[in-house]
């Protein structure tokens, strides 16, 4: 097989961020969610340029799930990171977090979802750190939610139904 220079995996998981970062800079623009759209973000703690809590960080030490819906402010959206402040137990928070340290996201309102493989630090293999699985597909039924603000530690679910894309035929061999 020929080598891939272009790295249309990369092209791939840049443009699927993309989406997320248009839908979070819609949102900002107006300060809240259209319709009953709400979205669930889970991304690494330890990843590059993540900024949180010494508090949530002690908690997630590895990755945690944001839920953007009902109480959020100061949403601010940059080329390559977003700004959010959320309530934890009702202590306010500041979280920062980078697009390239989100490996999903949700919107139970319109069954969509993208999940990212994501390396969870700079100390990874190279080859772990050149992976780049992108599945994006509907689900069957979405998560049962209470409209608050949480966070949980793993994402570790079964996804119902849906169809994977990988992209391990398109990667750079070594």
């Amino acid at each position: 097989m020929a080598q891939d220079h272009i790295r249309y995996d990369i092209l791939a998981q840049d443009a699927l961020r993309s989406v997320i970062r248009k839908v979070l800079s819609e949102v900002a623009a107006t300060g809240h969610l259209p319709g009953d759209h709400h979205f669930f973000i889970t991304f690494l703690t330890g990843a590059p340029g993540v900024r949180i809590s010494q508090h949530l960080k002690s908690k997630y030490p590895e990755q945690m799930t944001i839920v953007i819906q009902h109480q959020f402010w100061e949403l601010k959206v940059t080329e390559s990171l977003f700004e959010i402040g959320l309530s934890f137990s009702d202590t306010p928070e500041k979280l920062v977090i980078p697009f390239n340290a989100i490996r999903g996201f949700y919107d139970p309102s319109v069954s969509f979802e993208l999940e990212f493989d994501v390396a969870a630090g700079e100390d990874e293999e190279e080859d772990e750190a050149d992976t780049a699985e992108i599945t994006a597909y509907p689900l069957e039924k979405a998560p049962e939610g209470n409209g608050e603000t949480a966070a949980t530690g793993d994402d570790g679910d079964k996804k119902p139904g849906g169809s994977v894309v990988s992209l391990d035929s398109f990667r750079k061999k070594n």
